[in-house]
């Protein structure tokens, strides 16, 4: 028998067994289409983290007080950043383009009839440009307010809900009660998202000078921010920055550093790693199923050999070989998976558009995933189908004329 000839008797048994054949192919589609729609989901994911990374910056450096627990006893209350640290990185970090620092404390914020807990961070004049934040309205507090000691206040764009804000301007040059003492709003900061410290937007900024002799009454600095002048200056930065620190601290060679030191990326390179892990996850699972699916074209495929016993007993008697009958039942096979890897391709692909319309989840179809689900369909294809097809070739034909 001639090779076309081969491939059209095995399409003319796929159809004369229609629903048997898609039946058969479903749980291709279904590896398929789940392998697509996993990857694709997982990508988008690592895609959204990407940009959040690219949004916030990787110049930027936190630090704080070092957390050391000795003996049950926590000693963090020992060490604390003061201006003294933020003067000396400001002269020895040359790599530095800008310092940034913050005391915070959550307060009773008061506004009209609405009142919340809020945290309230004091801060300099430069937290917009260090820390890579953006203005919605109004506009943010300057060097000489700080120096003066003003009472105003620029909040996030969470604190809006929590007061009962519906219209940014509503609030501009309003007077808001933080711990009892007015302030007045002079502007609204643009929505950032997470940072990786907490929920950035959902913060009250007010001059450094203010918070630190009006309202928290401490010199002691919670955190410290940093921008390096970039990105390949980053590594020097930290260093003259762990340097400076050291110096200022009056540290001894040998001693550990009583600070840590992160770079902004850091909160976020956790969670793309865990994303691709989840990823990673995803598509081994969504696997199986192409493996279930090959399994049951091979039940399957069995049991047509049995069905058609008399059938391939007839077909050698007419001179078919043994080349002839497994080629044939090969191809049986590898159509189904091939069919049913194209059909999952489109599912997985049409899955995809319609959890990123209804969701909002933001989704990445990788060609390579596409690729490899299909080429893997085909693989299963033959693995599974070799077994039954030469279960055929190797029937006895005068065995096979006899069975009934």
């Amino acid at each position: 028998m001639l090779l076309d000839e081969i491939v059209r008797v095995a399409l003319a048994s796929l159809r004369a067994n229609k629903l048997r054949s898609f039946l058969t192919m479903l749980g291709i589609v279904i590896g398929v289409a789940a392998v697509i729609a996993m990857v694709a989901l997982g990508n988008g994911a690592e895609n959204a983290v990407n940009e959040r990374i690219a949004r916030l910056g990787t110049t930027v450096i936190w630090v704080n007080p070092q957390r050391v627990n000795q003996g049950g006893i926590n000693t963090a209350s020992v060490v604390k950043l003061t201006m003294k640290d933020v003067e000396m990185i400001r002269e020895r970090a040359p790599h530095i383009a800008g310092v940034n620092q913050q005391q915070d404390r959550p307060l009773q914020v008061v506004w009209r009839n609405r009142n919340t807990n809020v945290q309230v961070t004091g801060t300099a004049s430069n937290f917009l440009e260090v820390r890579g934040f953006r203005m919605a309205a109004g506009r943010m507090f300057a060097e000489a307010e700080d120096n003066t000691r003003r009472r105003v206040a620029v909040l996030g764009a969470d604190v809006l809900p929590l007061l009962g804000v519906d219209n940014i301007l509503a609030i501009l040059d309003e007077r808001i009660r933080i711990a009892g003492r007015q302030f007045t709003v002079i502007g609204v900061m643009a929505a950032r998202g997470v940072s990786g410290v907490g929920d950035a937007d959902q913060q009250i900024l007010i001059p450094f000078s203010t918070g630190r002799f009006e309202v928290f009454g401490t010199d002691r600095i919670q955190d410290i921010w940093a921008r390096a002048v970039n990105e390949s200056a980053m590594t020097d930065a930290m260093t003259e920055v762990q340097s400076a620190l050291r110096r200022s601290h009056r540290l001894r060679p040998g001693q550990p550093d009583d600070f840590t030191m992160r770079n902004q990326s850091d909160f976020l390179t956790v969670l793309s790693e865990t994303t691709q892990t989840f990823t990673m996850l995803l598509a081994g699972i969504a696997a199986v199923s192409l493996l279930v699916g090959g399994i049951g074209i091979m039940n399957i495929m069995l049991v047509s050999v049995t069905e058609r016993t008399r059938e391939i007993g007839i077909r050698k008697a007419l001179g078919a070989t043994r080349r002839n009958i497994l080629l044939q039942f090969l191809v049986e096979a590898i159509v189904l998976c091939i069919a049913g890897g194209g059909v999952g391709v489109a599912v997985g692909a049409g899955a995809s558009v319609v959890l990123r319309q209804s969701f909002g989840w933001q989704i990445a179809i990788d060609i390579s995933a596409v690729v490899m689900a299909f080429a893997f369909a085909a693989a299963v294809g033959i693995l599974f189908g070799v077994w039954p097809a030469r279960r055929a070739a190797v029937l006895d034909p005068i065995a096979a004329l006899r069975y009934e």
